[in-house]
């Protein structure tokens, strides 16, 4: 198992080039690539040229860190059919330019819209059809999130709409931040998951189902809102113990093709200290779940 740093705390503070120094200087090995400006950026073509992933690979060995994937968000479940056809064209670049870095795993979102839950299955099934040949030709892992204001939440439903495609190289992301909105059922999903897990988001969260429904409050009632933090470990209400022995079950700790991520957001104002803190801590819960 990979254990990389998100550097999305440092966006502000660190230029793309200076992210693999950084993830060396607080102790990772490995980095996680999330939406960019001058990278990947959200829902928009891709802004790096060849050049500039030249760069960032000599970066990567300079520092002596490798990128463990590679995290596009883009809308290819998207109801609007003119999006949908723009998101496989980004996407297509986003493969070469991970194929280019000689990296195996991507991560990423369905990027469908809740109140059109059909629709958007049938745009995310249709985009797969053009882009699925591409990545099984590739051999990479494309690893789905279903996010909080999506067409899929919950995470047994996800994996069913993952399992659908019937692909060997697509499986699921488990973003623990996510845990109360995939039905807070994590040995479940795990279990069900399987080897179709192959990457996870370590960070916390508050239930937003606690205090029968009223730990927050948005107005006026019944706003078509998702709620959810990506605190540092123990600051919320994530069962770690469950979380990390559900992986050490299903064999997540001892794969070599899994990556888990430390992905907290709320602390910018230490970032540094909150990265070296991460590393720590999913290191104790890994070894007590030996």
């Amino acid at each position: 198992m990979k254990i990389a740093l998100d550097p999305t705390p440092f966006h502000h503070s660190h230029n793309l080039l200076e992210f693999p120094r950084l993830a060396a200087d607080l102790g990772y090995k490995y980095l996680q690539l999330t939406p960019h400006a001058d990278f990947i950026p959200f829902f928009n073509h891709p802004k790096a040229d060849d050049e500039l992933v030249g760069q960032l690979k000599k970066a990567c060995k300079d520092a002596d860190v490798e990128i463990a994937s590679v995290l596009p968000v883009l809308r290819w479940s998207g109801p609007d059919e003119d999006a949908r056809e723009a998101a496989v064209r980004y996407w297509k670049r986003a493969i070469q330019i991970t194929v280019d870095l000689g990296v195996q795993t991507m991560n990423t979102e369905f990027s469908g819209r809740p109140e059109k839950a059909e629709e958007s299955e049938r745009a995310f099934y249709r985009s797969m059809e053009e882009l699925l040949p591409i990545i099984e030709r590739e051999g990479l892992d494309v690893l789905i999130d279903p996010h909080p204001d999506d067409f899929v939440e919950d995470g047994l439903a996800a994996l069913r709409v993952i399992r659908g495609v019937n692909s060997p190289n697509i499986g699921m992301v488990y973003v623990a931040s996510h845990t109360f909105h995939m039905g807070n059922k994590p040995l479940d999903i795990m279990r069900a998951a399987g080897d179709k897990l192959r990457l996870v988001h370590v960070s916390d969260t508050m239930d937003h189902h606690g205090s029968h429904g009223l730990r927050y409050i948005t107005n006026p009632p019944g706003n078509a809102v998702r709620v959810h933090q990506h605190l540092k470990i123990g600051d919320g209400d994530v069962n770690w113990d469950e979380f990390f022995a559900g992986l050490k079950e299903i064999g997540f700790l001892d794969r070599e093709n899994t990556v888990m991520v430390s992905s907290v957001f709320a602390e910018d104002d230490n970032a540094n200290e909150v990265s070296r803190y991460q590393l720590e801590t999913m290191g104790k819960y890994i070894a007590k779940a030996q």
